[in-house]
């Protein structure tokens, strides 16, 4: 699920992670993203599939070094966006794992976010703070 939205990301400092990727280092990626015009009800539907099929996603989280996503659909000024939260401990090889992905999930969800996702936000931390 990962590499669909890495190039709109507000993120943490992760090169002080570089090589340790471990469980307990990881890093918060969030992305702000404009959504199709009539695309909403299709990316909900798939969404809410996604926490029907939640076996499967996490199954495609193991490959790339995911903890957790979270998705948020809310309105914008100009229609509405979707706000997308993934914590990882190794953004490279999870972007690297999504591309060559054998996961039947993957196809559906990168074809899913193409169609309903349009550009996101080029946004940057102005606060950022971790303890490691």
């Amino acid at each position: 699920m990962l590499a669909v939205i890495l190039s709109n990301t507000a993120r943490a400092d992760d090169r002080r992670l570089a090589g340790k990727a471990s469980e307990e280092a990881s890093v918060l990626r969030i992305s702000f993203s404009a959504i199709k015009p009539g695309k909403e009800a299709r990316l909900r539907a798939w969404l809410a599939e996604l926490n029907e099929r939640a076996d499967e996603v996490r199954a495609t989280f193991r490959d790339e070094t995911v903890r957790a996503e979270q998705a948020f659909i809310i309105d914008g000024p100009n229609g509405p966006m979707l706000v997308y939260a993934i914590e990882a401990a190794d953004f490279e090889r999870g972007a690297a794992a999504f591309a060559n992905s054998r996961h039947p999930i993957e196809a559906e969800h990168r074809a899913i976010m193409q169609e309903c996702v349009g550009p996101g936000l080029n946004v940057s931390p102005v606060y950022n703070v971790s303890d490691n």
